[in-house]
């Protein structure tokens, strides 16, 4: 049966949120009203979550670190719980690393390397098992002064999601939604006959846009952790910023970047950090998880592994980059 056509006609509009350039594009509309009101929700959840201001409900719960419980909203402390939850798998994810992130400063002008004895006082404020959630009261505690609760590697997943629910709310059929490079593809393709996005994975050694593959998804969130846009350099030694919460310095392996194809948003966020903390491609992740479309792994020797993705779904698009599959 062949598809009814989508309106091809496309509308953006450009923000400035989350500390970061959003873009949202839907296709076949005529004003910009759903875009303003995907903007409003955007400030209304950064006022709930950010730590770059002085009141939010986050920045609540930081201030009484070490000295009591903390009330919030419902969804705010749902967002938490989850957050606190894959923390406490020790994977990789952490949301309580702000401390040690702070300490490092790096992609600031004042990135520094610590002295050991820092590093080590910081650890001991980022353990995610020093949390009490209470479920009846939506109260979060953190145990210890100097502890600090930071949703960011989290927070633009869970949104982007929220903005999708509004979008079908209002019969939206087709768009991008881009937080910074934090991609969710809502609905079908309009353009190509097969509906499938195209997808380009970042060369980690060139500007941003340029690709090293490319793969054709349905609707789907796209999500990058990698190596090469916040890092600094001291006697030859290269640090980025993918701190490891067991040792309080960057995470060491092979990987330049993992991206992450995921139906949610929040669950791309997670997953990326945990594949770049596993340092090496899984082939059987996601295996039981439909949600999971797949992952790219790239690393420092320019080479491309895959999991759950065959290598027919990945298009080499750079003669630098050798696709070494797991087929």
């Amino acid at each position: 049966m062949q598809k009814t056509k989508i309106n091809q006609t496309p509308r953006t509009k450009s923000f400035r949120g989350l500390g970061t350039n959003i873009h949202l594009t839907i296709y076949g509309i005529s004003d910009d009203y759903i875009l303003d009101k995907s903007n409003e929700l955007i400030q209304k959840f950064e006022d709930q979550l950010t730590v770059n201001r002085t009141q939010s409900e986050v920045m609540a719960i930081n201030y009484a670190a070490g000295k009591k419980a903390v009330s919030v909203s419902e969804a705010t402390y749902k967002l938490i719980k989850k957050a606190i939850e894959v923390s406490q798998q020790n994977l990789g994810f952490n949301a309580l690393i702000g401390p040690l992130v702070k300490l490092w400063r790096i992609g600031f002008s004042d990135a520094h390397l610590p002295k050991d004895a820092e590093i080590k006082d910081r650890l001991q404020k980022i353990d995610p098992k020093k949390v009490q959630l209470d479920d009846e009261n939506f109260a979060v505690f953190l145990l210890e002064e100097g502890m600090e609760l930071d949703l960011g590697g989290i927070a633009k997943g869970y949104i982007a999601d929220r903005i999708k629910n509004l979008w079908q709310a209002y019969d939206v059929t087709s768009g991008i939604i881009n937080l910074g490079g934090n991609l969710l593809l809502v609905g079908e393709q309009p353009v190509n006959d097969d509906h499938l996005w195209r997808v380009g994975v970042q060369n980690p050694h060139d500007v941003r846009d340029k690709a090293i593959g490319m793969v054709m998804v349905p609707e789907c969130s796209v999500v990058t952790s990698g190596i090469y846009e916040r890092h600094f350099e001291i006697d030859g030694q290269d640090y980025h910023h993918i701190l490891d919460s067991k040792t309080g310095y960057p995470r060491q392996n092979n990987l330049s970047s993992v991206t992450v194809f995921t139906k949610k948003s929040i669950d791309g966020e997670i997953q990326t950090t945990n594949l770049f903390f596993a340092g090496q491609p899984l082939k059987d992740w996601g295996k039981d998880n439909p949600d999971f479309l797949g992952a790219v792994f790239v690393t420092k020797d320019n080479e491309i592994y895959l999991s759950k993705f065959k290598s027919k779904d990945f298009y080499v698009l750079s003669d630098d980059y050798h696709l070494k599959n797991l087929d």
